[in-house]
């Protein structure tokens, strides 16, 4: 498990929405400034997209987002069953939070699980003139995605991406066969995280006033630089990522620096979705009090009837399981298709970890590829009348 030397600054700069809320409320101002008068903030030096670990094509490309195909184009593994979607977060990290390194891919877990027709979600960084995109934009774009890939399909959320995942699956229910979340943050009242603690204490002035100093934007690398550690100790990276290798071999240095790699490079958000994460998923509550509106409609869950599949980290700082496991009452899906499980790691773990992705996904999996069994309605007893004669 990972267990950060007493520190969790680490985990709490992996995501994105109370960062600013670690100071006094009465010092919000003071943060919002320092924040945006970093020294490395835009003028420092760029850093590197990650690399991919699993050879893949781009299907689709948009300003925002790339749809990265995986599907398997081997002979002796044909393209069956229904295609699965995974939707990466849009948070502080990349979408390579599901594709790390050989062993510590989320991408290759599901693979080799036997999923032959998958996709993930790549949002892109934003631009200046992208300030203004909220959810909306972003649930527009995961649409056009969907119809790219053909629906209906299966879709399994991480993170912030499962919160998107569950309002889209709500929004258009025709488009979505299976939902998997995983460490989503559903219900925030339900539990308490590190996360959630933060975001409730800190005054909502304060996450405006970042954006407006930092120009509509939530520049990436400020955040990382405000929040977390100049590095992650070796030891750290072990214990998240669950490694085998010795430690100091060459192996275990080459998957720290890939980790290291990973970590460095950030994406700038646009204020607006931060501001709308933050106000109404984080401060108001709205997709579990049925208030949330997504493209012009009232989410209700109760509404979502897909098989649904819900994936804990027992440890998670980030999203307490509770948060996630409310989903079990707020949505209409039947009994006898909702899963619920609970892994033994924290946060990153659940994606990245070794003992994880081989022990916990495959099952995953195979719930995903079973057919979705409707149980019939109750039909009234036909009682048989003798013919007359």
């Amino acid at each position: 498990m990972y267990e950060p030397a007493g520190r969790h600054n680490v985990n709490l700069a992996l995501l994105w929405p109370a960062f600013g809320a670690a100071m006094a409320s009465e010092m919000a101002a003071a943060v919002a400034r320092q924040f945006t008068n970093l020294a490395v903030g835009l003028d420092g030096p760029s850093v590197k997209e990650p690399a991919w670990a699993t050879p893949h094509a781009i299907a689709l490309e948009l300003e925002s987002v790339r749809l990265r195909d995986f599907s398997s184009t081997a002979k002796e593994l044909p393209e069956r069953g229904f295609p699965t979607l995974l939707c990466a977060p849009f948070a502080l990290h990349g979408a390579v939070i599901s594709d790390l390194a050989e062993g510590h891919s989320l991408v290759g877990a599901l693979r080799a699980a036997g999923l032959t027709r998958l996709f993930v979600t790549d949002w892109r960084s934003a631009t200046p003139d992208m300030r203004h995109r909220g959810i909306d934009d972003y649930l527009s774009d995961l649409n056009v995605l969907v119809d790219r890939i053909g629906a209906p399909i299966d879709l399994i959320g991480l993170c912030q991406g499962g919160f998107m995942a569950l309002i889209y699956a709500a929004r258009f229910p025709q488009k979505v066969r299976k939902l998997i979340l995983a460490a989503a943050p559903v219900d925030i009242s339900a539990g308490t995280s590190a996360l959630s603690s933060v975001a409730t204490a800190s005054p909502l002035a304060m996450f405006h006033e970042i954006v407006q100093l930092g120009d509509g934007l939530v520049p990436g690398r400020r955040v990382l630089k405000l929040w977390a550690p100049d590095s992650v100790e070796a030891e750290d990276i072990r214990q998240l990522l669950q490694t085998e290798e010795p430690a100091g071999s060459a192996a275990a240095m080459r998957l720290e620096a890939v980790f290291r790699d990973w970590y460095a490079f950030t994406l700038d958000l646009p204020g607006r979705f931060f501001l709308d994460a933050v106000e109404k998923l984080y401060k108001r509550n709205e997709l579990a009090d049925g208030s949330f509106v997504a493209l012009g409609q009232k989410i209700d869950l109760a509404q979502m009837r897909a098989p649904l599949y819900l994936l804990a980290a027992r440890d998670d700082e980030l999203v307490a399981p509770a948060q996630l496991f409310a989903a079990e009452g707020l949505v209409g899906t039947a009994p006898h298709e909702l899963r619920k499980a609970t892994a033994p790691c924290r946060h990153l773990g659940l994606f990245m970890g070794k003992r994880i992705l081989q022990n916990v996904w495959p099952g995953v999996v195979r719930w995903l590829v079973e057919p979705v069994i409707t149980k019939p309605e109750h039909v009234p007893l036909r009682v048989a009348t003798q013919a007359r004669g």
